[in-house]
């Protein structure tokens, strides 16, 4: 079935001045954890680990899948990095957001970002949830920012939000509780929406090996995720399938609200693969090195594929400001 092409967003008269001062906001936050923990992103500061991936584009897909980069069968190089999502690098022991992030290289086609149109390259970012706790961009920047003081955090929440507040925190704390799990057996979710084509959609990366050995999470009583899957992928490859699920109406599928999950059939576009390799050595290093100074960015996209909803719009100014604070790497034409 063909989905439906009545999808719209709600643009605030106002909103471009909010998402600057937001980002300023989140801007404040980074220069205060670099302080004191070194430079590095506003948020998804630890990376568990970087690799090389394939990804291909499926056969056979429906008609409307057939956009931008899906419009034809076709194997690209990517990068992927799993990252733990809070403003400062801490132990995989305490809750978090987990996220995935690839980067597909040699990406043809007019970009997104301003002063980056032709960059060779198309970002995909997700976490374990389907959608997010938050309403508002407003919202989110607000915790993140006073999570810093959690001792007070509760009181200031109840003043802002008022009863509101607790299915809030609920939704928020099981997403951060989630089970420590290994990497490879997760399913990671976009959770808000991009364009695709004439549609609009949300994606996920399904595992497809999530039976196999997982190796140990804990290493002495101290979680390694990163760890884990790089012991993994010294003996067998892993793979994920990039699954979207398009815009329906919003009863089902709302554009704008972020907090609620989408409901409908998923559909098969890609398959994520990482091969067989050893991310600790002197190669795997030299991987590490030059990516984590790169950015992951949503808003690195096909104009096809733009990021949709506030939430989304909300950080393509944030990412701006974060990847100038911390100096990151050019949008690379290649792998090492």
């Amino acid at each position: 079935m063909t989905p439906s092409t009545e999808w719209k967003e709600v643009i605030a008269p106002d909103e471009t001045a909010t998402f600057e001062r937001l980002a300023q906001d989140l801007a404040g936050l980074q220069a205060a954890v670099a302080a004191k923990k070194g430079v590095h992103r506003a948020l998804h500061a630890k990376a568990n680990l970087l690799a090389r991936a394939e990804f291909e584009v499926l056969a056979s897909l429906p008609p409307h899948a057939r956009v931008g980069l899906f419009a034809e069968p076709k194997k690209y190089d990517a990068v992927v990095r799993f990252s733990n999502g809070g403003p400062a690098p801490q132990g995989d022991k305490k809750p978090d957001v987990r996220g995935l992030a690839v980067k597909v290289m040699g990406v043809g086609g007019k970009k997104l970002i301003s002063g980056m149109e032709s960059a060779p390259t198309q970002d995909f970012l997700a976490i374990l949830s389907a959608s997010q706790p938050f309403r508002t961009p407003e919202d989110f920047v607000w915790f993140v920012v006073n999570a810093r003081q959690p001792l007070t955090l509760l009181p200031k929440a109840l003043f802002r939000f008022g009863p509101s507040v607790f299915p809030l925190l609920s939704k928020l704390q099981k997403g951060l509780g989630a089970p420590l799990t290994a990497l490879h057996t997760n399913r990671y979710f976009s959770a808000l929406p991009i364009r695709f084509g004439a549609y609009a959609a949300k994606y996920s990366f399904a595992p497809l090996d999530a039976d196999a050995s997982t190796g140990p999470v804990d290493t002495a009583g101290k979680p390694d995720l990163g760890g884990a899957l790089g012991k993994l992928l010294e003996t067998r490859s892993l793979r994920w399938e990039l699954q979207m699920q398009f815009f329906t109406d919003e009863q089902a599928t709302p554009l704008e609200d972020s907090t609620r999950d989408w409901t409908g059939p998923w559909t098969p576009v890609a398959r994520l693969t990482l091969p067989q390799q050893s991310v600790s050595s002197e190669a795997g290093k030299k991987l590490a090195a030059w990516g984590e100074p790169l950015s992951f960015d949503p808003w690195h996209a096909q104009e096809e594929f733009r990021p949709l909803g506030a939430m989304m719009r909300a950080r393509n100014a944030a990412y701006r400001v974060s990847t100038i604070a911390r100096k990151a790497a050019p949008e690379p034409a290649a792998l090492p």
